[in-house]
């Protein structure tokens, strides 16, 4: 243990490498929708592990699943079958209905993974992804995110044949697909760029036209899955049915897992694609706890509700009449904030005031808190994001 957070944030900067903007608050513990620091402050979370702890901080039942199988096993690799992997298989086809299921560590490896397969089932090797997208930071998953402050040390190593399009543009992906799309990868809402929500129909008239064209489309639903926008999964909204589709996030509790699934008849043969970690015994167990407390405490109908219920609030409290706020948007409980300013101020005001919340992008409050949220926190959030911004 360290003596002070003095040691924790020198020996931080002495040991790893700055990839990460922090604050200097070292977080301990974490029950709910809370977390408390080193001196013991406890903080109202609206970030959620980003969109991961969506049933929140230390939940008695993932808990107790994880340290009962600790007990038992907890890694043997693939080499192996194992039942906490298959049963976790068969509830996550079910939920996302979809029919093969890959596990992975991360939402940026099921995106490696869905790029890899697309390209190997048609044969083709360009892709078309959004302007604004985020997909990952790993070569293949970069090489479809859109930010060039992500993308551009890297550039040479990325694939060639990406084209980016106007997001919510159908028609811009129609002009872009040729002989040689592979696919098109989109998030049903694009969460980093700053919870940008596409019109009503949108996602429909994409899958129609990746049907006429005869290429896949891969739905990234890494951040809007597992109850966060208020279904299971975001593309429920529409109805739409992807040929590949991304998880990670919430789906693990906070314990690291991801999965890529498809489609009938798309898949990997034998020594094609695999992971020394992916879907071992205690992830998928965290898992499976994760998915249950999720139904047993209707943590998808709470995010649709809940989420209803902030946007009454943020209302009432008139933040969306502040000249600051340029604009609110968001399904269930994942909402953004755009104001007309730089909103890295508001940040450090709000975390003074013991309320989490982060920026996506420069000039978006995005607020993912874990779906155990109460009211009245979210009253407390709405008080302090309305003193904040006013």
């Amino acid at each position: 243990m360290f003596s002070s957070p003095e040691e924790v944030f020198e020996k931080e900067k002495k040991y790893m490498m700055p990839v990460y903007k922090r604050p200097r608050i070292v977080i301990t513990e974490g029950k709910g929708a809370t977390v408390s620091d080193s001196f013991g402050n406890e903080y109202i979370d609206c970030v959620g592990g980003i969109a991961v702890n969506a049933v929140g901080y230390c939940h008695p039942k993932v808990v107790k699943a994880i340290k009962e199988q600790a007990e038992k096993l907890m890694h043997v690799s693939n080499l192996y079958y194992t039942e906490p992997q298959v049963e976790l298989a068969e509830k996550l086809s079910g939920k996302c209905g979809m029919d093969k299921v890959f596990f992975c560590n991360s939402g940026a490896e099921s995106v490696e993974a869905a790029l890899k397969l697309a390209s190997k089932v048609t044969g083709k090797h360009k892709f078309i992804a959004a302007e604004g997208s985020f997909h990952g930071r790993t070569l293949g998953s970069l090489s479809v995110t859109f930010e060039t402050k992500f993308r551009s040390v890297f550039e040479p190593l990325l694939l060639n044949g990406v084209k980016f399009v106007r997001y919510n543009d159908a028609e811009a992906i129609r002009k872009a697909i040729d002989d040689d799309t592979a696919a098109v990868i989109l998030e049903p809402i694009q969460g980093e760029t700053g919870v940008i929500v596409p019109s009503e129909g949108y996602l429909k008239e994409v899958r129609e036209i990746c049907t006429e064209k005869n290429v896949l489309l891969i739905l990234d639903e890494i951040q809007t899955g597992f109850g966060r926008t208020g279904r299971w999964f975001c593309k429920e909204h529409e109805g739409v049915e992807p040929d590949i589709m991304t998880v990670a996030k919430a789906m693990g509790a906070g314990f690291p897992i991801g999965a890529m699934l498809a489609k009938e008849g798309i898949e990997f043969e034998t020594s094609e694609h695999g992971s020394t970690f992916g879907g071992n015994p205690l992830a998928c167990t965290a898992a499976l706890a994760s998915m249950k407390v999720i139904e047993e405490e209707k943590l998808v109908e709470r995010s649709r509700e809940l989420g209803a219920y902030l946007m009454e609030k943020v209302h009432e409290g008139r933040i969306d009449s502040n000249p600051v706020v340029k604009e609110i948007r968001g399904k269930g409980l994942m909402i953004g904030i755009e104001l007309t300013k730089r909103c890295g101020e508001m940040v450090e005001k709000a975390r003074e005031r013991r309320i989490l919340i982060n920026c996506a992008s420069e000039s978006v409050i995005r607020l993912v808190p874990p779906l155990v949220i109460s009211k009245e926190q979210i009253d407390r959030v709405i008080s302090v994001l309305r003193a904040i911004i006013k």
